[in-house]
């Protein structure tokens, strides 16, 4: 199987690269513009293990201005997650290069597939789309973003289904509840929790702690994206991706507390705008569909993840 996977630098799109290379029948070519300039350095170490695989491939480039024919004239499968990701900063003149990268960018790449063989187009999209939701949270519910980003990933939702149904483009989408693990954005809580603990600063926290997400950790997720792959009769399902436990981001600060053995000093500022207090997945259709199950528990994926950045902050790893 020939796999284009875009964002392949990334943070989740690196991870599904090594998934999906696991299956010795599939070559993997990843594309990623390493658009954001302070997440350069990240993402060539998120390339470390990939490079160099006999049957994987990089291109460096912007999908808004490559040959997009050319890169998809013999490939089966895309996964699309290459996107200008966070909800904080995409308010104001910032909002350009999210209707860029978001949704030009998708739109440009679904216009190259129209009259392609392809089989399956898995747009990754966000739990952001649904906005503020009481209980859990299922595929069908009203989408009411509450931030410029969730506006443009469910605008990218909406020309995928534009293009399935006038060009028959075999769509799928994931909607993804906050993902976490190692190489993780710097810009994401757990990671700006870490790397604050380890260089001994106040943890930073937005509103009240009391917020809790449904946290999914990298390696389910990836998981449950690759097993696509082998499914049948999923074109034009919708599906959530979350995690096997909620917690408040309190409750997160105290299993950090619990691996370095000590209190840490808290430092609470202003919600910003934007973002839900609560978000809680709904994955009964994931587990029909992908057989989907979860394994990974908060405290090992925490844990893991503060390993990771041990390295990178104290150990030049």
């Amino acid at each position: 199987m020939n796999i284009l996977v875009t964002g392949a630098a990334g943070f989740i799109g690196s991870h599904l690269c090594e998934r999906l290379l696991l299956d010795e029948n599939n070559i993997v070519f990843g594309i990623d513009g390493l658009i954001d300039l302070t997440l350069v350095q990240f993402k060539q170490r998120n390339l470390t293990s990939l490079i160099n695989h006999p049957r994987f491939s990089f291109k460096n480039e912007n999908l808004l201005t490559n040959n997009l024919e050319q890169t998809i004239s013999n490939i089966d499968v895309i996964y699309h997650l290459a996107a200008i990701p966070g909800v904080r900063s995409s308010w104001g003149s910032d909002f350009n290069s999210y209707v860029i990268n978001n949704i030009q960018v998708t739109q440009r790449l679904l216009e190259a597939c129209r009259n392609k063989p392809i089989k399956k187009f898995i747009y990754i999209s966000t739990s952001s789309v649904y906005g503020e939701k009481i209980g859990k949270v299922a595929e069908g519910s009203l989408t009411t973003p509450l931030s410029p980003y969730g506006v443009t990933k469910l605008t990218g939702e909406y020309l995928c289904k534009v293009y399935e149904k006038n060009f028959n483009v075999p769509i799928i989408i994931l909607r993804y509840f906050t993902i976490y693990g190692p190489r993780q954005r710097s810009d994401m809580a757990f990671h700006r929790f870490i790397k604050q603990v380890l260089l001994n600063k106040p943890l930073t926290i937005f509103g009240t702690g009391k917020q809790t997400r449904d946290f999914t950790y990298i390696s389910d997720c990836v998981e449950a994206t690759s097993n696509i792959l082998y499914k049948d009769h999923l074109i034009g399902e919708t599906i959530n991706i979350g995690g096997k436990e909620r917690a408040s981001i309190l409750e997160v600060i105290a299993i950090i507390e619990e691996i370095v053995g000590t209190k840490v000093k808290l430092q609470f500022i202003e919600k910003p705008h934007g973002e839900p207090l609560h978000t809680w997945a709904d994955i009964s259709k994931a587990e029909r569909l992908l057989q989907y199950q979860p394994i990974v528990h908060l405290k090992q994926g925490i844990k893991h993840e503060f390993d990771d950045l041990k390295k990178i902050y104290m150990g030049g790893g």
